[in-house]
């Protein structure tokens, strides 16, 4: 038998090597059927190389049972970036989370927040209101004005007042949710913004992005999120205000109903007595300069909901 040169044997270790890190195993393969059915060469003594043949094997039963792992390292692990100033709180919902297969990061202040989001990039950001320093919503206006504005914001309030919740999503929040609360409750929230801004309902896919929809004196401008009137003026939106138009604009002349105009915004039912639909369409009617009394635009249906009057058109794409 002849012997193998060291050209010979670093070109088996690579395709060895090769074979067993890419190689899929079917059903019923182990790994030294991988070994044996991927190397491309002929003589036995190279078959006989036991060093060679050890090595392969062992990377090849190494891929065959990391494999699932290796899969589940490669897809999407929502990041969920954490600011409250109580660190018993925050470190209790930062492991309940972690626990139910997200990554987290907790903060305890503004500044941290905005060290943190300098680098790294997240998925949503749970925010505290009642902080020391910057409160939750100076700092959730803040996100709204600067590069993060994309970045889902969910806010935690001790404060059960129906007024306080509402600027809070006048400001931009896409949700709040009120102390105490179940932990099992904000992570079902998080996964429903999470759903709710990367995928519109299919009844919201109406209008493309970057397009301008021209209804009675205004244009919204999807692509900047805000409304032009006929002297191109503009009127800056909040978050929950420019959702609560899309939603009309996407459906006009058609009756909508409180449960659906909530769940459409803010991906949850309403409550008994939750009003801040109520409160969100007053804020609205206010920014098109649409008269509680005798609304133009958006008009209440008794014991029903809301309808958007005015025909909507597509103008094209937005500069």
């Amino acid at each position: 038998m002849s012997r193998i040169g060291l050209d010979d044997s670093l070109r088996i270790w690579r395709t060895c090597r090769y074979t067993a890190i890419h190689s899929r195993p079917r059903p019923g393969e182990n790994g030294l059927k991988i070994f044996a059915s991927g190397c491309i060469c002929k003589t036995s003594d190279t078959l006989k190389y036991k060093g060679l043949q050890a090595r392969a094997r062992s990377l090849a039963m190494m891929r065959l049972t990391n494999h699932p792992r290796e899969i589940k390292a490669m897809e999407h692990v929502d990041h969920i970036l954490i600011v409250d100033d109580d660190r018993e709180i925050r470190e209790l919902v930062g492991n309940y989370l972690k626990k139910n297969g997200l990554r987290t990061t907790v903060v305890a202040d503004g500044r941290q927040m905005r060290s943190f989001l300098e680098s790294t990039p997240v998925d949503l950001i749970v925010l505290d209101i009642m902080m020391p320093g910057d409160d939750g919503l100076l700092l959730c206006r803040e996100l709204r004005a600067g590069k993060h504005k994309a970045t889902p914001v969910l806010m935690l309030t001790a404060r059960s007042d129906e007024t306080d919740r509402i600027i809070g999503l006048e400001m931009g929040a896409d949700d709040y949710l009120v102390k105490p609360f179940a932990a099992r409750e904000l992570l079902a929230r998080i996964n429903a913004v999470l759903r709710r801004t990367r995928m519109l309902p299919p009844n919201l896919q109406v209008t493309d992005s970057g397009s301008l929809l021209a209804f009675g004196r205004w244009r919204l401008d999807t692509s900047a999120r805000h409304l032009l009137d006929e002297d191109d003026t503009m009127v800056a939106l909040s978050g929950a205000e420019y959702r609560l138009l899309r939603v009309f604009l996407d459906h006009p002349q058609r009756v909508l109903s409180r449960d659906q105009l909530l769940n459409l915004t803010q991906g949850r039912d309403a409550d008994l007595f939750d009003r801040s639909i109520d409160l969100l369409v007053s804020r609205l009617r206010q920014r098109l300069l649409d008269d509680a009394r005798e609304p133009a635009c958006i008009k209440t249906v008794r014991s029903e909901g809301y309808v958007f009057s005015l025909p909507v058109k597509m103008l094209g794409a937005s500069l």
